[in-house]
């Protein structure tokens, strides 16, 4: 089970949330079966979602990212509900490439910078709010504080780590994302970019056990920081066979038609590889 921590500053003028999310790394890898640098992408972008979620307004609202940055993993999309927890799909699950420059896994050559990354948004309203930039890197942390910055106006720090072991298990993963609110003093900036500058990669310090809480608080140091939510998070798919009935309707009695000449039609989720199977009379169900 994953948990997010989310402190702030005594003014209120800054907003830290943090998770440790190696269950939902493993999780993705297990469902997956995916290469390293691919669990790693992948781990992060649902890191990014979870945290970007986490806090939305009404119990059902929910937040998509989708990335495709044009490299061999293809696009990748994870979605969020408003309790941080997350599910996540990508085209290609085993990509391999050599170590980057600093000797760790390539991910921005994985997914690639050339493309954009898209935050929707929907919050019960008659429409979906989405948001659309460039990409930046293809790392997912600098794209999503990118994303904040060009859509949303919003100055933040985001920061994402996924260390996968020799045998492709995962050994840790987390990341957080600071929201720095318009009445923020100069003094508070200050002293939170002296932070950051002086913070190892979270890989690092999860590495060296600190807490996620340890870390939500350390990224506050000296703007006198109270934790404000402490949640359980965890990878969750919201698939069921009503949900995919549903979907098999939307593509149309055509389509369904030439299904129902078959003995047995097999669908199965995208993010959490359950199969559900249809049987001809089913399907004719559909169609009528």
């Amino acid at each position: 089970m994953g948990r997010i921590v989310r402190t702030i500053s005594k003014d209120a003028s800054v907003v830290c949330s943090a998770i440790d999310g190696q269950d939902i790394v493993a999780e993705i890898e297990r469902i997956n079966q995916s290469s390293a640098v691919c669990t790693a992408a992948l781990g992060r972008l649902a890191l990014g979602a979870s945290l970007m979620g986490f806090g939305l307004k009404n119990n059902d609202d929910s937040l998509t990212v989708r990335i495709d940055g044009g490299g061999p993993i293809g696009a990748m999309i994870a979605v969020s509900d408003s309790f941080g927890n997350v599910k996540a799909y990508m085209q290609n699950a085993v990509v391999e490439l050599p170590l980057n420059e600093a000797g760790k896994l390539d991910v921005g050559g994985a997914v690639g910078s050339d493309g954009t990354i898209t935050v929707i948004k929907d919050m019960g309203l008659k429409e979906p709010y989405s948001g659309q930039v460039p990409l930046v890197s293809g790392e997912i942390a600098e794209d999503i504080t990118s994303y904040y910055a060009a859509s949303e106006q919003t100055p933040t720090v985001c920061a994402l780590g996924v260390l996968v072991n020799p045998d492709l298990s995962v050994s840790c993963a987390g990341g957080f994302i600071i929201n720095v609110l318009p009445f923020a003093p100069d003094e508070a900036i200050d002293i939170l970019e002296c932070n950051i500058s002086q913070m190892q990669s979270v890989t690092s310090m999860l590495t060296s056990g600190l807490s996620v809480q340890e870390i939500a608080l350390k990224a506050l140091d000296g703007l006198e920081p109270n934790v404000l939510d402490d949640f359980k998070v965890s990878y969750r798919c919201d698939c069921s066979k009503e949900r995919t009935e549903r979907m098999l309707i939307s593509l149309g009695k055509s389509e369904l038609k030439e299904m129902a000449n078959d003995e047995l039609t097999e669908v199965c989720c995208n993010f959490c590889d359950k199969k559900y199977t249809f049987t001809s009379d089913e399907i004719n169900a559909l169609i009528s």
